[in-house]
């Protein structure tokens, strides 16, 4: 198989396969560039495939998978739209499945608000493919829907609404995976319910997602979009904590926040606050006693056309009137529900306009409890970055008590904690400072929480040592191993997460 291979990707004429185990591969598999999978978004990793495979269903997948179980040494990566940062979804001299190749598969559920979807679409298209024809979408998002549901998945699949419906991975009902053994399984709560559970937040250690099952509801028309300056960190928190906290239909649809620099730096500073070309930030607001940084909580109210704007008036009146942020600094628009949640693909737009979106992307994502978050604002925002990223630094609480243990992944033991994301675009060098200098900044913030005792978790985990990984997990551990022994036993599938080491003894396979 693997001559077989290395005469694709060289451009030599076919011949027949080596083995008669992996006959017919051949004439099955529809490969692809191996370009695509040479980086990632992150772009500071880089690996080798053997091969890319696109393949067209759930069976050619397995057939991937199994090709490489008969070898002693190949894995197999399930790459969606290469959105990883640390190289996550590479294979060095494996096979990397193209799993855009995959994305048509959508079909609203018979009688009940889900929907079946390829594990290669995009957010992107489910949503307008489900607000289109049916009136309805998903209840949990990502803040970027240029990313596949397989891919959010593996992970968690976090934004402004996860603190009321949780992440992505607590709205899915059933999947349909291939495991490390080759096997297609449909699994759920009640129905190979441990491959369900340690698929979701898997990080792809157990199984490659080829089909998932997501919970609808109605959508909306139209989205009061909201955004408020705080310059003070415990105003800022308290607010944000008390607004998550509400019941559903008595607060806001959608929760978040972010960090400005306290200057008219047009990358970090006041102009990134205002939503409209129309809206002016006004300096002379801010409180003189303000520091170096500045909070701004973002909300939005989901409505009908047929509502009276009176009355959106008066209900988001009613919750800002809680509410301790700067009185002049409030900024509002009225949106469709499209609009607002494809509102990031205008940072996508602009980005590739200016040349930064395929320039480095030394991100950091972080969880952090609540508890741990004033001095983390203390340390990190005021201090370590002060004049910040060129590039949103998203915080805002989650609730624990909205994901389910049983998944696996992890987070801090606190019944609220936040997530901090460093969300750098910025010029590669000379105009912009060496990648290297970001990822020590990086590390010196995880460095950090691990000498103050924080409790913490990394989002999108990526480390270098088995160590690492077991202090990650903490006391679930043991149980992420036993997953792995019994989905993936050689560790075949996943190899970018650095997680297992290829067991190198051929999987015999009737």
């Amino acid at each position: 198989m693997i001559a077989y291979l290395e005469h694709f990707v060289h451009g030599n004429d076919t011949e027949s396969m080596p083995n008669d185990d992996v006959a017919g591969l051949e004439d099955t598999f529809q490969f692809g560039d191996a370009g695509i999978a040479i980086k990632d978004f992150g772009g500071m990793k880089s690996a080798n495939p053997l091969a890319v495979i696109r393949p067209s269903a759930a069976g050619d997948v397995a057939r991937a998978v199994r090709a490489a179980a008969r070898t002693s040494n190949l894995t197999v990566a399930a790459r969606g739209n290469g959105h990883s940062i640390n190289g996550q979804a590479m294979a060095d001299k494996g096979l990397v499945l193209d799993m855009r190749a995959m994305k048509d598969h959508f079909q609203l559920v018979d009688g009940s608000p889900y929907v079946d979807v390829s594990g290669g679409a995009l957010w992107e298209e489910v949503l307008e493919s489900c607000v289109s024809q049916f009136g309805l979408a998903p209840r949990s998002w990502t803040d970027y829907l240029g990313l596949t549901v397989g891919g959010t998945l593996s992970n968690a699949g976090v934004s402004g609404q996860a603190f009321r419906y949780g992440p992505q991975t607590s709205n899915v009902t059933e999947l349909e995976v291939v495991t490390g053994k080759g096997d297609t399984l449909v699994c759920s709560e009640t129905q190979n319910s441990e491959l369900f559970f340690a698929t979701l937040g898997g990080l792809g250690q157990f199984g490659i997602i080829t089909r998932a099952r997501v919970v609808l509801q109605q959508a909306p028309d139209m989205v009061r979009w909201i955004r408020v300056v705080y310059s003070e960190f415990e105003d800022f928190s308290g607010d944000a904590e008390w607004l998550v906290s509400l019941r559903e239909g008595d607060g806001f649809d959608y929760v978040e926040g972010f960090v400005v620099v306290n200057s008219d730096d047009p990358l970090n500073g006041w102009t990134t606050v205002p939503m409209d070309p129309n809206q002016r930030f006004e300096p002379v607001h801010v409180p003189p006693t303000a520091g170096a940084v500045l909070y701004c909580l973002e909300a939005a109210l989901h409505y009908r056309k047929s509502d009276h704007p009176s009355d959106v008036d008066m209900e988001v009146d009613r919750l800002l009137g809680r509410l301790r942020f700067v009185e002049s600094l409030k900024f509002e628009v009225n949106v469709t529900y499209m609009e607002f949640l494809l509102r990031v693909k205008r940072v996508e737009e602009d980005a590739r306009a200016n040349g930064i979106w395929d320039a480095p992307h030394p991100w950091l994502n972080l969880f952090v409890s609540k508890s741990n978050m004033a001095d983390f604002d203390r340390e990190v925002f005021k201090k370590i970055l002060k004049h910040g990223i060129g590039g949103p630094i998203l915080v805002y609480p989650l609730l624990r008590s909205k994901w389910d243990s049983r998944h696996s992944v992890v987070v801090p033991d606190s019944n609220i904690f936040y997530i901090v994301a460093l969300l750098r675009f910025i010029p590669p060098p000379p105009k912009g400072p060496p990648t290297e200098l970001l990822v020590a900044q990086n590390n010196a913030i995880i460095q950090l929480c691990y000498n103050r005792g924080f409790d913490f978790k990394l989002y999108l985990p990526h480390y270098q040592s088995r160590e690492n990984w077991m202090l990650h997990y903490g006391d679930k551990w043991t149980r992420f191993v036993d997953r792995k022994a019994n989905f993936d036993p050689l560790a075949i599938l996943a190899p970018g997460q650095k997680i297992f080491s290829r067991i190198p003894q051929p999987l015999s396979i009737t």
